[in-house]
């Protein structure tokens, strides 16, 4: 049975007749899918990664170590150059321990201290769990530390650390991501003025939020197709949503009822206070959020006079699909962040000179 295990899913393999655990030789490290068990209960098979390479296939007898029978890895890539993450933890702003995964470049030190960003993951309610993602490891190759954070409101954590946030958006789940900060520069591998924010979908509305609500907690901003008005977002679901939009709701509020306080942390009603560089990448047959909610916020922002950069995608939904638009985002990205955060400490020390 699969369990999830700090970020990691993890198969327990049990006894059938006695619900014990069977014996199985030294699986991999990392997080394992898809097992499978032979008809005759004598070997299995399960795909695994260890959260620096894709899904590899992995075989064995019950009583034998699994082999590794495939090589996902694109050959131009080496194994030795990508990271694998570390489980890291915090204590919030009210003291609550938030888990995270970490990911270290090979070159960060105390000496030679690497610009860090705070990745927030889509749902509200998902989790950053480990796994092959090839915007975080293109990010951490160029020298950005990311820490994938599992702010109050993720799964994976039991039932009172999901309903943490439940109407509480923007502010609960928000204080996790800002005092994260102190987690990064506790590494002693940060620079902690060069510290910025990325996420997508419900992460990027976390983008957008701290630039807003909390202007002074980040020096760069990245969204990747996220909600910039909550009212807007609520009022325009389907009826025949059914229970998605009732869940939604839930959590969210109906703005109905809660019109104020999802104006209050809806980033485009406070968009005057965005004064850092923004980043936006939108599909434009995005179902989940229309293109209006970057369209928005992005005029906004420009009238501040920061900084912004809108990338488009003709032939994109919520997220991507192709692998050239992939690429071009995420490329995109690199460049964006490798001219307003990592630059960003030779363009003080040559202000101060």
């Amino acid at each position: 049975m699969p369990v999830d295990e700090d970020s990691r899913a993890v198969f327990r393999v049990l006894d059938a007749t006695t619900l014990r655990p069977a014996p199985t030789g030294r699986m991999p490290s990392g997080s394992i899918h898809a097992l499978t068990i032979s008809r005759d209960d004598s070997s299995m098979a399960f795909y695994a990664t260890d959260g620096s390479v894709p899904d590899d296939l992995y075989a064995s007898a019950f009583d034998a170590s699994p082999q590794r029978l495939t090589n996902s890895l694109n050959p131009k890539i080496r194994r030795d150059d990508l990271v694998v993450p570390t489980n890291a933890r915090f204590k919030s702003y009210d003291g609550l321990e938030i888990p995270g995964l970490l990911y270290t470049p090979h070159q960060a030190s105390a000496e030679h201290k690497a610009p860090a960003l705070v990745m927030v993951h889509g749902g509200p309610g998902d989790q950053a769990t480990v796994a092959y993602r090839a915007l975080t490891q293109a990010l951490v190759n160029h020298g950005y530390l990311v820490y994938d954070i599992n702010n109050r409101g993720s799964s994976g954590y039991g039932k009172t650390f999901f309903e943490m946030d439940d109407r509480k958006h923007g502010e609960a789940d928000l204080g996790d991501i800002v005092a994260s900060r102190s987690l990064l520069v506790a590494t002693g591998k940060v620079d902690s003025d060069r510290i910025g924010i990325i996420g997508g979908s419900y992460g990027g509305y976390m983008v957008l939020a701290a630039l807003t609500l909390q202007p002074d907690a980040f020096k760069v901003g990245v969204d990747l197709f996220g909600i910039s008005n909550w009212v807007r977002t609520l009022e325009s679901m389907p009826a025949w949503w059914g229970s998605v939009r009732d869940a939604l709701y839930a959590e969210m509020g109906d703005p109905k009822v809660d019109g104020v306080r999802l104006r209050r942390i809806s980033p485009l009603f406070n968009a005057d206070k965005i004064k850092v560089p923004l980043m936006v990448l939108q599909g434009v047959n995005d179902p989940r959020v229309p293109k209006v909610e970057s369209d928005e916020i992005v005029a906004a922002a420009r009238k501040n006079g920061v900084p912004v950069e809108y990338v488009l995608f003709p032939d994109e939904g919520h997220g991507f699909v192709k692998k050239d638009n992939e690429i071009k985002g995420y490329t995109a990205v690199i460049a964006f962040l490798d001219t307003h955060l990592k630059q960003r400490r030779a363009a003080l020390a040559t202000s101060t000179h």
